[in-house]
């Protein structure tokens, strides 16, 4: 299988499957003497694993992750960081019925076109347990970026049409919340009706909306590798984000040019926008700005209505799905979010590092 390996100087190559014996990542690139150890990934991990709230699947993973190469007495070596966390609670059985017919919403037809096979127990590689290893990657980004004075903070912006209220933003709120949004009181509303949802049998889709502060102008390429664009990539790469948005986004293509641009000004020698339609990048470069993204998750295709789809044999059948599954899945997402935003900026820093002979002689001079 391609495909599995994100990144140029800071890259990832996750591994694994829902129902296998483990998942993990390799982590090829991250610089030696960063302090590390299986604390400062464990607290990413235990943002996105399963069976903590009423609106995430009761499947009971701890999803302890093991640091087994790439860390020698507290500090990373320069040498490939490889992760490993167990699957403990793998339920096969659940899923055994789905072998013969495919799932509405689901990657199983177009996984069988493709391979000719497919991992029924869970979904195989098209499962979000993949994302461990992700998540495992970027709190390793995330506490490279820290040292480096940038922040990424993600959160959810809205579950179906309950809408978080930024002027009351509580960053606390997004780790103590069940629904990961800045805003208690919507967060209230947004379990009301996920109830509702699930008195349907039905589930919800939503918005993930993540920021990066601290980030200086010129990050990025102006071609192929655009910042914008390798953000929508590795964003869209999560398996249930269906759109990427930066700044404006979508709005942009029924405003004004004249109110769509950000004027310049110069504030005690520095250069600074006035507003931030361009969500932090122009040109597919940083321009200084907080960059602002947001990822428009669908609601989760396991749902335990009756629905149609069509069994290996070509006949139209009624199925039930059955087994453990998320009413929503965008909470256990801003992690992952937070997590693909990381690396890409990451390894854009590091790019960065060739793009000028002054920063090659501000290293190498005597």
């Amino acid at each position: 299988m391609a495909g599995s390996t994100f990144g140029n100087i800071f890259k990832i190559t996750t591994w694994g499957e829902s129902h296998g014996k483990a998942l993990g990542v390799v982590i090829d690139g991250c610089p030696a003497g960063l302090s590390l150890n299986e604390n400062d990934i464990q607290s990413y991990l235990d943002r996105r694993k399963p069976g903590q709230t009423s609106i995430s699947t009761p499947r009971k993973e701890s999803d302890q992750v093991e640091i087994l190469s790439g860390v020698f007495e507290g500090k990373t070596t320069g040498t490939p960081i490889s992760l490993m966390v167990p699957n403990t609670s793998q339920k096969s059985s659940d899923y055994s019925e789905i072998a013969s017919y495919y799932r509405p919403g689901h990657a199983d037809y177009s996984f069988d076109a493709k391979y000719g096979f497919r991992d029924y127990t869970g979904g195989g590689r098209s499962s979000g347990r993949e994302t461990i290893g992700r998540v495992a990657a970027g709190a390793i980004a995330c506490k490279l970026l820290k040292e480096m004075g940038i922040m990424i903070t993600a959160y959810t912006r809205a579950i179906g049409p309950v809408q978080a209220d930024l002027s009351l933003f509580d960053k606390e709120a997004i780790t103590s919340t069940p629904t990961c949004m800045p805003d208690r009181a919507a967060d209230e509303k947004a379990m009301a009706y996920l109830k509702a949802c699930m008195e349907k049998k039905d589930s919800s889709g939503g918005i993930i909306e993540c920021l990066v502060d601290g980030l200086p102008a010129g990050i990025g390429d102006p071609v192929f590798e655009k910042l914008d664009a390798n953000l929508a990539k590795a964003v869209m790469s999560i398996g249930a984000v269906k759109a990427v948005e930066i700044g404006d986004g979508i709005q942009v293509s029924g405003a004004l040019g004249s109110a769509n641009n950000d004027a310049f000004v110069s504030r005690d020698g520095r250069i600074e926008k006035k507003t931030n339609h361009s969500g932090g990048i122009l040109g597919g470069i940083s321009d200084g700005s907080r960059i602002i993204l947001r990822a428009h998750v669908k609601p989760t295709p396991s749902i335990f209505s009756a629905q149609e789809t069509v069994n290996k044999a070509g006949e139209n059948i009624e199925i039930q799905i059955k087994g453990r599954h998320d009413p929503v899945i965008v909470p256990r997402a801003v992690v992952v979010v937070e997590a693909m935003t990381a690396i890409t900026i990451l390894d854009a820093c590091m790019l960065n590092m060739t793009a000028r002979v002054d920063y090659l002689k501000d290293f190498y001079a005597h």
